[in-house]
């Protein structure tokens, strides 16, 4: 989703224009039947509908904190994912030695369990919002992979599962230590834990109950407002009606939005995007690997020539 771009007036609109319509025409209704049937004027206190908008924005200012709290989570999730997979890939890189006959076995090693990781982000972001798994990531793996994957119903946990297979190959085929394995485990684990935390948002619907009491409360306010207006504004309480129904009805359409911050939405977290910025940084630590290499050596061996001849 792109969170930097300005949301269209239009879209913003759009999401409340049913309800805009029939305020609007309730409005018009009540302020026609107050001009051409006075006999039958009602008019109430406006202190009313004051009380009860007083309790709606507090209802709506509890729930759009609820709301903020769950996507501010989903994102310190994500980007608790882009670290540790930097991490994940920094650690294999560095910690994989293989001899000289299984060098080119040690290489295609990293590469696979890299890119697998990289397809691993794309699987979750796709799975949370209920897309196909395989959609941007199918380039990534191979075909024994995708085969294996397909066993599983939960894709992300079934690419969790090769990596602890492949890490467990390395550490018998002697390519890692004990203290390396552990290390790499741990990575892995947190892994784990951040795609536990994003289903458990995705599947922990927000209470049904609450934004029913939430609805009852807005559409009784919105149906007295009128009779509190009408006396003091008369025809022009239509407008007026319009703009101060949009209001309460957009903070708790962006509650409701932000809620669910995997429902492929502008203002959903952002995974795809998080998905590729991963993918770029991953792809670049593996490809760079020997350049990498070279210039962190070199200043090394010339700050030891300057130290022996010192």
């Amino acid at each position: 989703m792109l969170l930097k771009e300005n949301i269209p007036v239009k879209y913003v609109v759009g999401k409340i224009k049913n309800e805009l319509l029939l305020v609007a025409v309730y409005a018009v209704s009540i302020a026609l039947f107050h001009r051409f049937f006075p006999e039958y004027r009602i008019s109430i206190p406006i202190a009313v509908p004051a009380i009860l908008a007083t309790i709606i924005s507090l209802l709506l200012a509890f729930r759009s904190n609820q709301a903020y709290d769950r996507w501010w989570e989903a994102r310190s999730i994500w980007g608790a994912i882009v670290n540790d997979s930097r991490s994940l890939t920094r650690e294999l890189i560095t910690f994989l030695d293989g001899d000289n006959a299984a060098c080119e076995e040690v290489e295609g090693f990293k590469k696979r369990f890299v890119y697998r990781q990289i397809a691993w982000c794309y699987g979750l972001s796709q799975s949370l919002r209920k897309q196909d798994p395989y959609a941007k990531n199918a380039h990534l793996l191979v075909d024994e992979e995708v085969k294996f994957t397909h066993r599983f119903t939960n894709m992300p946990n079934s690419l969790m599962k090769l990596h602890g297979l492949d890490l467990k190959l390395a550490y018998k085929n002697g390519w890692l230590n004990d203290y390396q394995q552990v290390q790499i485990d741990g990575t892995l684990n947190r892994l784990c834990d951040s795609m536990g935390k994003c289903e458990r948002i995705k599947n922990t619907v927000f209470p049904v109950t609450y934004s029913l009491y939430i609805h009852f409360c807005l559409y009784l306010f919105i149906i007295l407002l009128p009779f509190g207006l009408i006396e003091f504004f008369g025809m022009f309480e239509v407008p007026l009606i319009i703009a101060i129904a949009a209001a309460f009805l957009l903070v708790e359409k962006m509650a409701i939005h932000l809620q669910d911050p995997f429902e492929n939405k502008p203002t959903d977290t952002p995974t795809t995007a998080i998905s590729q910025t991963i993918e770029r940084d991953l792809k670049q630590m593996l490809n760079d690997k020997h350049e990498s290499e070279k210039a962190a050596v070199q200043p090394a061996a010339a700050k030891a020539d300057v130290y022996y001849i010192l």
